[in-house]
């Protein structure tokens, strides 16, 4: 029975070289996904502090101000949250099986908080913290 497993395994070592197909590297796919999230996230980040801008620049007298700094704070809070995470994730190896489920959860934890950061970013563009020109300075 080894030696059959042996040869399965030969076997379809030898279509994957054939075929192109190399075997998925884990840790390479869990960094690549961390980067991309984190490239998203620096974006967010940046719309956040424009918001957070034009908010300010609008003054006490704006009808969501107080609304709108609690959500862009929120949010601003969520992201460093999810920036450390991001850090701890880099930082272990995925192929230690022991790190796979910590690392799970964290992924699990990381990928919730930007679903919510999402959500409450979708909240203060409906508020509207665009300059209109309807404040002058």
């Amino acid at each position: 029975m080894a030696t059959t497993r042996g040869r399965v395994n030969l076997q379809s070592a030898r279509a994957r070289a054939r075929s192109g197909l190399t075997p998925i590297n884990l840790n390479q796919y869990a960094t690549k996904k961390s980067v991309a999230e984190s490239m998203l996230d620096v974006a967010l980040l940046m719309a956040n502090a424009s918001q957070l801008k034009a908010v300010l620049e609008q003054g006490p007298e704006f009808k969501y101000f107080i609304t709108l700094l609690a959500l862009i704070g929120v949010s601003l809070l969520l992201q460093m949250i999810v920036g450390v995470l991001f850090i701890i994730m880099a930082r272990k190896n995925l192929n230690d099986i022991y790190n796979h489920r910590m690392l799970d959860i964290i992924n699990n934890v990381a990928t919730g908080l930007v679903f919510i950061t999402a959500i409450i970013n979708v909240f203060i563009t409906a508020f509207g913290v665009q300059k209109t020109g309807l404040y002058p300075n």
